[in-house]
């Protein structure tokens, strides 16, 4: 890493500390040490109790693991929280809070999954069990129809068309923050290995980059996720320090299956940001105001690609008193902007607010300003053979001078039954100059869904969408179309 790079990332990372050092003075510390509660706030626990009572199921591990899938497990104990009732019903919801961070609940870390339950009676579970780490992980085959032939792009994942995919297999080893406590300290780490065609969009350079970057291949392998992290209780009302790879916090959407809406992506997803490596701490000022503040080494790559740099990371969250509203907004990502050896440096500003109407309707809207200076056309450069689902080739033209687009998504939930929900997504993305699609043109999409649990591990998603570029351009089928039907559905099978 040449000299001056090393001294940007040296700052970075003293004004990061020095701000976390601060931040008690800032907030108002109480004199004593403990935490500012209010009034709505429900009690604190002060053990580590597991979210689901020890099971005991007969048989051989193997046994064990497919009777997880026929009898469920045990319903948990409600365990106490510094914070509301959460706004959403989860399931069939794939999430029960707001976007943004959520400091003061208690772990929620998977533990009665199939793996895990068939693990309860040997030596390895229980140890498991006892020091509070889970291992999970699901797959996800998917199929699509589309009216596309090589290419279902810029529509994401499932990027080949008329054709049955592995989207994504993952295994992840997790140790969860307990936050509802403000007692003591507490740690964990998570590590999410994925395999699938969804690597594509999570791959980081400097990382296995060979694979789509040197090969432009269809299936992969990408180390998703490693990161440790600490809970402090004392500091405001709670403060989350996590250093490694983690995604990028700023979207309604997520990398992994389960965690969202729908089979598909928005169109401006599919073009921000997926993963940062760096540093970033969450500090709870109160019941209603969280902050989150770091330095992070760029969009999709690690910290000792040649094409890092260090970006700032700072976003807020508000929550409203009645817990229906919440605002989140700011920069997550902003340094140079640099286009820097064949790889993006975006810069991304972003907003999302979600709002409860009642248990059966909520929404979620997003939008976001996205930039970056002297970017390759098409983004990211691919250096593998083109395929017919995907470019490759080497570099686009440069576009000299500032390239930028913008992205706005809603999403509307409806609540069917305790086992159903259906979406409906409407989103719209201007590529201004060609630097994020490869076409300088505005794209819509319109998407609806239907999830269904058939238990708490086995869930299917149907969906029908269609997307439309509104230029002269025709940017749908390998630049064949100016628009693209599809209908996709997946299968989440959790272990």
């Amino acid at each position: 890493m040449p000299g001056d790079m090393q001294k940007t990332w040296a700052m970075g990372g003293v004004m990061l500390g020095c701000l976390l050092g601060m931040t008690p003075v800032v907030v108002g510390a109480n004199p004593a040490g403990g935490p500012h509660e209010t009034k709505e706030e429900m009690p604190v626990r002060t053990d580590n109790s597991p979210q689901a009572p020890t099971e005991h199921l007969p048989g051989s591990f193997v046994r064990r693991f497919l009777t997880a899938y026929i009898v469920e497990s045990p319903a948990g104990e409600d365990l106490p929280r510094r914070l509301p009732p959460a706004p959403f019903s989860s399931p069939p919801f794939p999430m029960s809070e707001h976007i943004g961070p959520t400091i003061g609940s208690p772990d929620a870390t998977p533990n009665n999954m199939p793996l895990m339950r068939a693990l309860s009676d040997t030596n390895i579970g229980q140890v498991l069990r006892k020091s509070r780490v889970n291992v999970y992980g699901w797959i996800v085959p998917s199929f699509n129809a589309s009216t596309s032939r090589d290419t279902n792009i810029p529509l994401t994942y499932a990027i080949v068309p008329n054709s049955a995919q592995l989207s994504q297999a993952i295994v992840t080893i997790e140790r969860g923050l307990d936050t509802a406590q403000t007692s003591h300290l507490d740690w964990g780490f998570n590590i999410t290995n994925l395999y699938g065609t969804d690597y594509r969009y999570t791959a980081a350079k400097g990382i296995l980059d060979g694979q789509l970057l040197d090969r432009n291949q269809l299936y992969g392998y990408d180390p998703l996720l490693f990161y440790g992290q600490v809970y402090v209780p004392w500091v405001a009302q709670g403060m989350v320090v996590k250093v490694g790879r983690f995604i990028s916090p700023a979207d309604i959407e997520a990398q992994l299956a389960p965690s969202n809406y729908l089979v598909t992506h928005s169109v401006m997803f599919t073009y921000d940001p997926y993963t940062f490596m760096g540093i970033l701490a969450t500090i709870r000022l109160n019941s209603q105001w969280t902050i989150d503040v770091g330095v992070h080494g760029g969009n999709d790559m690690a910290v000792w690609s040649n094409s890092s740099q260090p970006n700032g990371h700072f976003m807020v969250k508000w929550l409203s008193s009645d817990n229906k509203d919440a605002i989140r907004l700011g920069a997550n990502s902003v340094g140079r902007g640099k286009y820097t050896n064949g790889h993006d440096n975006l810069q991304h500003m972003v907003g999302v607010w979600s709002h409860r109407f009642n248990d059966t309707f909520h929404m979620m809207s997003e939008a976001y300003y996205i930039y970056q200076f002297d970017a390759a056309k098409g983004g990211t450069c691919i250096f593998g053979p083109t395929r017919p689902f995907a470019s490759g080739g080497g570099c686009g033209p440069t576009i000299p001078g500032l390239s930028d687009s913008i992205g706005a998504v809603n999403y509307f939930q409806i609540k069917v039954s305790s086992k159903d929900y259906v979406t409906i997504r409407n989103d719209m993305f201007a590529d201004l100059k060609g630097q994020r699609s490869g076409f300088k043109t505005v794209y819509s999409s319109h998407t609806i869904g239907w999830s269904h649990w058939l238990s708490n591990e086995l869930i299917v998603r149907p969906e029908i969408r269609y997307d439309h570029g509104w230029s002269h351009v025709t940017p749908y089928d390998n630049g064949t179309r100016k628009d693209q039907f599809a209908f996709l559905t997946d299968f989440i099978i959790k272990f």
